[in-house]
């Protein structure tokens, strides 16, 4: 199993796993390779220092190697956190987002916290009734089921 750093155009870094470096280019040239954060398929591989498991036999651990961009990648664990538990934490409504979150302002819903899909129309019409809305788009890799 090869693992290898990646970078998407949007400069997001991540690893990727693949069976090979061949397999990595078959996929990459298929465009199967997506940013776990944007979903963009402009990826390209990043320099990364190979890792190896040495140890001595009085059992010291293998020195660990920094990571470039070490405050990037903490910024982008801490958004797919949120992410993730902003998902878990509201109920998909999708295409009905506009009208659930009038019933709900309106009492003829039950109370709850939602997300779904709406225009910018409608989004600014909820604001204009004084209905909080907050756009905040979803990365692909988050809409599938979470593990």
């Amino acid at each position: 199993m090869k693992v290898l750093d990646l970078k998407c155009s949007r400069e997001h870094r991540f690893e990727g796993w693949f069976a090979s470096t061949d397999e990595f280019e078959s996929q990459l040239s298929r465009k199967l390779v997506a940013c776990p954060v944007c979903s963009a398929t402009d990826v390209s591989r990043v320099p990364s220092a190979p890792r190896l498991n040495l140890s001595s036999a009085r059992g010291e651990a293998a020195p660990q190697v920094a990571q470039a961009a070490p405050e990037a990648a903490a910024v982008q664990a801490r958004a797919l956190k949120f992410m993730r538990e902003l998902i878990e934490k509201t109920e998909n409504v999708g295409e009905r987002f506009a009208e659930e979150a009038r019933r709900i302002h309106y009492n003829e819903a039950p109370a709850r916290n939602i997300r779904g899909v709406t225009t910018p129309e409608d989004a600014h019409a909820l604001l204009e009734e004084g209905i909080d809305v907050l756009p905040l788009p979803v990365p692909e890799a988050l809409k599938e089921p979470l593990q």
